[in-house]
């Protein structure tokens, strides 16, 4: 490997050091569903990540709520002696991406059946912490 890769491969991996990852596979919402509440809180801090998902009234919220939990259980585990208080974490990045779909027949007049899909995601979140900075969301 040139000394140019490995030192990009090393800043990614002391990148990846400080970023905790959550996902949530084969979620039974639909993705356009999930994108409305995914979208309250994308760069927003962690606490106000977490009011914000406990009084969104959304089915969506409180998937995305235990999801985020889950993140910060990460992110705690990574940064062992740090307060997440202190350290300004933030939601750097959450996808929303389509899974697969449930086809189903639903009986329509005339002897005809329409097609009912009853749609999936796959949600990916990223925390990031921001230390000694501000910031405004």
């Amino acid at each position: 490997m040139g000394a140019r890769k490995k030192t990009a491969a090393e800043a990614r991996k002391n990148e990846l050091k400080k970023t905790a990852i959550a996902k949530l596979n084969d979620c039974p919402t639909s993705p356009r569903k999930m994108r409305l509440v995914a979208d309250l809180v994308r760069g927003v801090e962690v606490d106000r990540a977490l009011s914000i998902l406990k009084y969104t009234n959304k089915e969506a919220a409180g998937r995305l709520e235990k999801l985020l939990l889950s993140a910060i259980a990460n992110w705690q585990a990574k940064n062992e002696g740090m307060r997440l208080e202190d350290s300004n974490v933030f939601i750097r990045e959450i996808k929303v991406d389509g899974a697969g779909m449930l086809k189903r027949l639903r009986p329509a007049p005339q002897g005809r059946g329409y097609r009912v899909r009853k749609r999936s995601n796959h949600v990916t979140m990223i925390l990031d912490s921001k230390l000694g900075e501000n910031i405004n969301a």
